[in-house]
């Protein structure tokens, strides 16, 4: 159980309209705030505001939050990565995610079959290039390396062993899996320095993910990403979660597959959750924001006045989780109220 938390300060995604968070950003790092994280989907990439933000402190270290497999081949995001982590002196966390099939088949092109298998494959080629000991092989069947003679049209069969030219700052950049079943949260445990989760509800982990947190060993980290408002206003911080609930589980995948409708089905939620994503893919967006439970908001959330999130706080203290990641001050206030009340 966690008694100590880490915090860190999750950006999302960049858009264009945004205030730039340099000064956001710049007060976490004055605040002592351990992390600040980016995101990608299908908008910006996570590595480009990371850069940006790097080159503008000095101490705060740097994550994201996560990159997506089917953006980039291995050793690419394995060069991007080694390269930023050089030019901020070692500050990088590379969390990485498989997404989901609409995004990978209907934005990138990919097949999105296999994602466990994918994954496993993704990090071993990532930490050969790291390594540098020998050039980068693979004979798995999602990304060979290299490409062997006859394997599709205009495969030349020239392909050769190459080894990263750049010597890397750090041989393992830490690396994180984002991962929602419970079977990507053991893969997490067993190849990765950390876990990314979008959503917890602290008192209900351990029941959802026990078993598949078994394997974790003693450094493993759990950085959860959580929604953190300071008002006297509850109610309009519920809404606004809501508001996010709706679009994640009504929206953000098939009425098939969506992964993020599971989880607050597994959380005990699986009729709301369905009757979310009926209203919500026929149109009926605001009955859906209204079917989302104030519980289930409140539960994956730290809102209200600081009292309240102090005792909620607790709750958080007593689960697995060793990292907060706080989504939502725009302020330096606020980051100094959620610093106090979590590093006290």
């Amino acid at each position: 159980m966690s008694t100590d938390l880490r915090l860190g300060l999750n950006l999302g995604y960049w858009q264009r309209d945004a205030v730039d968070a340099t000064e956001l950003v710049q007060a976490a790092e004055r605040l002592g705030y351990d992390s600040v994280w980016t995101a990608e989907a299908y908008g910006s990439d996570a590595f480009t505001p990371l850069a940006w933000y790097g080159a503008r402190t000095s101490r705060i270290k740097l994550g994201t939050s996560v990159v997506q497999l089917s953006a980039r081949t291995p050793t690419a995001t394995a060069m991007t990565a080694m390269t930023l982590d050089h030019l901020t002196g070692g500050r990088l966390m590379l969390g990485v995610g498989a997404s989901g099939p609409q995004v990978v088949e209907g934005w990138y092109g990919r097949p999105f079959g296999r994602p466990l298998a994918r994954t496993r494959e993704y990090v071993e080629i990532m930490r050969k290039v790291w390594r540098r000991e020998e050039p980068v092989t693979s004979d798995g069947e999602h990304y060979p390396l290299p490409l062997p003679p006859g394997s599709g049209d205009g495969v030349t069969g020239l392909g050769k062993p190459l080894k990263l030219i750049t010597h890397p700052l750090r041989p393992e950049i830490p690396l994180y899996l984002g991962a929602e079943g419970p079977k990507n949260v053991a893969l997490a445990t067993e190849i990765a320095d950390g876990w990314l989760p979008l959503f917890v509800f602290p008192e209900k982990i351990e029941r959802m993910y026990g078993p598949s947190l078994a394997g974790a060993g003693p450094d493993f980290d759990i950085a959860a990403m959580v929604m953190t408002v300071i008002t006297d206003d509850v109610r309009a911080a519920l809404d606004g979660v809501k508001m996010m609930l709706t679009l994640y589980i009504g929206g953000m995948g098939a009425k098939s597959r969506n992964f993020h409708a599971d989880i607050i089905g597994r959380m005990g939620y699986a009729e709301a959750a369905e009757e979310i994503q009926a209203l919500y893919l026929s149109g009926r967006r605001d009955e859906a924001f209204k079917a989302v439970p104030d519980e289930l908001a409140d539960g994956i959330s730290l809102l209200g006045p600081p009292g309240r999130i102090r005792e909620r706080l607790e709750l958080w203290r007593a689960s697995p989780v060793r990292t907060l990641l706080v989504m939502g001050p725009h302020d330096e206030p606020s980051l100094k109220v959620i610093r106090d009340l979590v590093l006290g």
